[in-house]
């Protein structure tokens, strides 16, 4: 049997992934100091379960023991968290990936780990490619950039065999609607099922590559079967550039009296992201992405029926 730890397995896109990965046969170990992520996410799953910062090596090194995969999700998110901390940023994003390489590399584990498309930053070229010059604006994204960095220098220089997926736009159940640095979708879907104002940072006209999580996570199950190792990141991403008024027309359609307030723009937000699905099509044809707009459909239904199982629930003080 395969073994697989998750760190930040009880987090959104971890707690997907543990839920599809069991059925899978694979033993799961989740690794989490529930700083964001919950506990109830994890209720019921037939799993191992160690309570443990990313940053302390000792009770990572005894959580991955015997484990093929470590699939590094755990980080410290949201760019606004990361301009007001940014050293917690760094020490959780940086230092705690270094810590997952050096346990990987004792224990001859593989290692996928989640980077970001806020790595590209200042470079407003449309659409993102792989090869694309970067230039991070926040903590967060320069974190993130310090991380894809270890990895690839581990792999090259100990023989650790990596991939490295950047995140774009992540949507779907499970994801927190209510604190302070939640996404956009969850957070303006659950304002609308209870008829409170959105609002928005700029025009509107921003746009991101918003992806289901299903699809990231047929990603992932499908680099666990196959192996897959790769020497460069790869954009997981599907080149959908939906701006956020796209977005707030979808959400009309569901939610005819929906209010909406335009306020001034976001310190650190990137205008515009888009990914080029070049590569990540070649290496994994067989994925099919879901829509945008039944994403949004599925996401509305789990919020409307199970978001007060992730909502209400706070967030650790930075």
């Amino acid at each position: 049997m395969t073994r697989i730890a998750v760190t930040g397995g009880a987090g959104f896109v971890g707690s997907n992934l543990v839920r599809r990965l069991i059925p899978e046969g694979y033993e799961v170990t989740v690794i989490d100091d529930f700083t964001t992520g919950l506990k109830s996410n994890l209720k019921g799953l037939d799993c191992r379960i160690k309570e443990a910062s990313l940053v302390d090596e000792v009770a990572m090194a005894e959580a991955t023991i015997g484990c093929d995969w470590i699939i590094h999700l755990g980080a410290r998110g949201s760019v606004p968290r990361s301009i007001r901390n940014p050293q917690a940023t760094f020490e959780v994003n940086t230092l705690g990936t270094l810590n997952v390489l050096n346990v990987a590399r004792k224990h001859g584990s593989r290692v996928m780990f989640s980077s970001s498309s806020s790595v590209y930053g200042r470079n407003l070229e449309l659409p993102k490619r792989e090869e694309s010059w970067m230039a991070p604006l926040t903590p967060y994204a320069a974190s993130k950039l310090s991380g894809e960095a270890l990895v690839q220098s581990y792999s090259e220089s100990f023989g650790i065999p990596a991939v490295i997926f950047r995140f774009f736009n992540i949507f779907g159940p499970w994801q927190r609607p209510d604190h302070d640095y939640a996404a956009v979708i969850p957070k303006w879907i659950w304002k609308a099922l209870r008829d409170e104002q959105i609002q928005v940072f700029g025009d509107g006209n921003q746009s991101r590559d918003f992806t289901y999580v299903d699809t990231v996570i047929d990603v992932l199950i499908s680099t666990l079967k196959r192996e897959v190792a790769y020497p460069t990141p790869i954009n997981l991403a599907f080149g959908n550039k939906i701006s956020l008024n796209q977005l707030i027309d979808q959400l009309r359609a569901l939610y005819k009296n929906l209010k909406v307030e335009y306020l001034g723009e976001r310190k650190g937000d990137v205008k515009e992201s888009q990914n080029d699905p070049t590569l990540i099509q070649s290496l994994f044809p067989e994925i099919k992405p879901i829509t945008f707009e039944e994403g949004i459909e599925r996401t509305n239904a789990w919020l409307s029926s199970y978001g007060g199982q992730v909502a209400g629930q706070g967030i650790q003080s930075d």
